[in-house]
C-alpha cells in the first residue's frame, strides 16, 4: 500500500555538476535522501509503467539509499527497477544499462572520486533516457522542488536481498537484480580488438591496474583477467570496500602515487592504469611516463581509428573548457570538428546525441566515446591497450611521436581545496570584476591579451550556460583559468589550470611544472589569489 510520509524541506540540495552530493551524516538525516528522490519524481513525467535503473558505486549507505529508492519507485508508479547486484554498478555500466534496456531513467549512487565511510562523502544523480546525466533544465527544477516538498511516497515493504539475482515483487512493481558486469563487459568486446589484446599480454606484456578498491575491481578483474588473459595480481585492490579502504579513490598523482613510482623505478610495468570510486575516471602511466589527461584525450583521438569501433572515424571531439588544446589539434589534422564545452559531462551528452562528436574528454581524467553518455574510466584503459597491441610501441615512444607531429600542449592543474567558502566567492566575483581591466597589463615578462567569463552556446538546443571559468590569455596562445569546483562537500576548491603550447621539436621534454612556473607566478601577481584565498601552495597538483 503507498503510504504519504509529511516531510519539511531541506535549503542545501542544490545538485552540482555530478548530483547531490554531502557528507553521510547529512544524508542520514530525517528524510534527507527521501526528500531529494521525491523531488526528482516530482519534477519527471511520462514514466508510469517504465523502467528505472538503480545502482552505485559500493560506498557506504549506498545499500541503505538503494532500498528506500526501490519503495519510492514502486509508490511512485514505476513498473520495473533494474539494481546492479550487491548495488553494485559503475557510473558508465549504469549508463550503458539504461540505454540498452529501454530505461526511463537512472539512480546512481555515488560521490565519484570523493572518500568514502560514516563520516565521509556520499551522491545522488539522476540520469535521463539517454544514459546521461539530467540536463540543468531538470536539475533546478529538482533543486526548486526540494524547497517546496512536503510529502514523499513510499511502501512498507521488507528490504530486497541485493545479493541475489533475480526478481522480486514490491507491490505492483517488478525488481530486477542483474549481473553489474556481464552486459558491459559484452560491450567492451564489441568496441576493441579483444584477440590483438589477448596476443599483447601473451608475449609477456605486463601491466597494473590499481581500482582503488572501488567499483571497478569487478570489471577489471572480468575483463583484463578472465577475458584478456592478463596474469593474476594484474588487478591490484580490486575488492569493492564501503569505505574504499580507508584510501580516497581518486586516480592521481597523489592518491595513485605507488603506480607513478612503480612506472618510474627500475623494475617498471609496462603499463598501469587506475580508475576511481565510481569508475568513471582514469589514470594512464606507461614505462617511464605519465600521460596527463589532456594529452591522452588528444592521443586517443588521434589513435582510436585501431579499435573495431572507431575504424570508420571521429565525427568530431569536444573537451571541456579547461581541457587544453591538444585535442583540437588533432580534430584540424583530422579535418573534423572541434568543440569546447563548460565541465560537465551532460554538455557532451547533446553532441553526442546528434552525431556530431565521437570521443570527449576532460582534463579531470575523464574521457568516452558514444558507446555510453558518461565518462568511461575502464574504456579509456582498454582503448590505450588496443593501441598498444597495435602499434607495438611503448607508451613513451608514443606520446613522443605524437608531440613531434603536433606540438605539445604545456599543462598543470593546481586544486585548493577545503578553502573559506566566502573567501573562495570572494575572489572569484572580485576576478569577474576586474577582467575587463587586464586586457595590456604586463606581469613576469608576460603580456595580456584578453581576460572573459567563459560561456557556452549549445549548437544542439541553442541553450547559453554562462559563468563557467575566469580565463586569461597571453601573448603567445598561454593562458590560465581559475574556476570553482562543484564536486567537493566541504569548504570550496578553487582550480588553477595553466597551459602553454610549445612546437620546437628541442623543448619538447621540458619538466611542466618548470616551464608553466612563470605563467602561475603571473597569475598571482595579476590576481593575487593566494593572498585573497590564504592559501601559498596546492593540495594537489596534476
Amino acid at each position: 500500500m503507498i503510504q504519504q510520509i509529511a516531510t519539511r524541506p531541506y535549503s542545501d540540495q542544490r545538485p552540482g555538476t555530478s548530483g547531490l552530493r554531502k557528507k553521510v551524516p547529512v544524508f542520514a538525516q530525517e528524510n534527507y535522501a527521501e526528500n531529494f528522490i521525491q523531488s526528482v519524481f516530482d519534477s519527471l513525467s511520462g514514466f508510469a509503467g517504465k523502467t528505472l535503473v538503480i545502482g552505485g558505486d559500493g560506498r557506504y549507505y549506498n545499500d541503505v539509499v538503494i532500498q528506500k529508492a526501490i519503495r519510492m519507485a514502486a509508490a511512485n508508479g514505476f513498473a520495473r527497477v533494474l539494481v546492479g547486484r550487491g548495488g553494485i554498478l559503475s557510473t558508465p555500466a549504469a549508463s550503458h544499462v539504461i540505454r540498452k534496456y529501454g530505461a526511463f531513467g537512472g539512480l546512481i549512487l555515488s560521490a565519484s572520486h570523493n572518500p568514502g565511510g560514516p563520516n565521509e562523502d556520499f551522491g545522488i544523480k539522476y540520469n535521463i533516457s539517454n544514459g546521461g546525466p539530467a540536463p540543468e533544465s531538470i536539475t533546478e527544477a529538482v533543486f526548486a522542488r526540494t524547497g517546496k516538498i512536503e510529502r514523499y511516497l513510499t511502501v512498507d515493504t521488507p528490504d530486497i536481498d541485493l545479493g541475489m539475482i533475480g526478481a522480486t515483487q514490491v507491490e505492483d512493481m517488478t525488481v530486477e537484480i542483474i549481473d553489474p558486469v556481464a552486459d558491459y563487459a559484452t560491450l567492451m568486446e564489441e568496441l576493441f580488438d579483444f584477440d590483438a589484446i589477448r596476443a599483447l599480454f601473451a608475449g609477456g606484456f605486463s601491466m597494473v591496474f590499481d581500482a582503488m578498491h572501488a567499483v571497478t575491481g569487478p570489471y577489471a578483474t572480468e575483463i583484463l583477467v578472465r577475458r584478456l588473459g592478463a596474469p593474476e595480481g594484474t588487478v591490484i585492490n580490486g575488492a569493492p570496500l564501503p569505505d574504499f579502504g580507508g584510501h580516497h579513490p581518486d586516480p592521481n598523482l597523489v592518491h595513485a602515487r605507488h603506480l607513478y613510482d612503480a612506472v618510474m623505478g627500475p623494475d617498471a610495468p609496462d603499463f598501469a592504469a587506475a580508475s576511481d570510486g565510481d569508475g568513471d575516471r582514469n589514470l594512464i602511466l606507461g614505462r617511464g611516463i605519465f600521460v596527463t589527461p589532456s594529452d591522452s584525450l588528444a592521443l586517443l583521438a588521434a589513435n582510436a581509428h585501431l579499435a573495431p569501433a572507431y575504424r570508420g572515424g571521429l565525427a568530431g571531439i569536444a573537451r571541456s573548457m579547461p581541457t587544453s588544446a591538444a585535442a583540437d589539434r588533432v580534430a584540424e589534422k583530422l579535418g573534423v570538428a572541434a568543440f569546447e564545452t563548460p565541465t560537465g559531462w551532460k554538455f557532451f551528452g547533446n553532441l553526442l546525441d546528434a552525431g556530431k562528436v565521437t570521443i570527449c574528454g576532460e582534463e579531470s581524467a575523464g574521457t568516452g566515446s558514444d558507446h555510453v553518455r558518461e565518462k568511461d574510466g575502464l574504456w579509456a584503459v582498454l582503448l590505450w591497450l588496443n593501441i598498444l597491441a597495435v602499434r607495438s610501441e611503448p607508451v613513451l615512444d608514443i606520446v613522443n611521436a605524437h608531440w613531434r607531429e603536433y606540438g605539445r600542449n604545456y599543462y598543470t592543474r593546481h586544486d585548493y581545496e577545503g578553502v573559506d567558502s566566502a573567501a573562495a566567492a570572494g575572489f572569484m566575483s572580485g576576478l569577474q570584476a576586474s577582467l575587463e581591466s587586464l586586457g595590456g597589463r604586463q606581469s613576469n615578462g608576460l603580456v595580456v591579451t584578453r581576460a572573459d567569463s567563459f560561456a557556452y552556446r549549445d549548437p544542439v538546443d541553442d541553450s547559453l550556460t554562462e559563468n563557467q571559468g575566469l580565463r586569461i590569455f597571453f601573448e603567445g596562445g598561454s593562458r590560465v583559468v581559475f574556476r570553482l569546483s562543484g564536486t567537493g562537500t566541504s569548504g570550496a576548491t578553487i582550480r588553477l589550470y595553466v597551459e602553454r603550447y610549445e612546437s620546437d621539436p628541442h623543448a619538447l621534454d621540458q619538466d611542466p611544472q618548470a616551464t608553466l612556473a612563470p605563467l602561475i607566478e603571473a597569475a598571482n601577481a595579476l590576481t593575487g589569489f593566494k593572498a585573497a584565498i590564504g592559501r601559498e601552495t596546492p593540495d594537489v597538483v596534476t
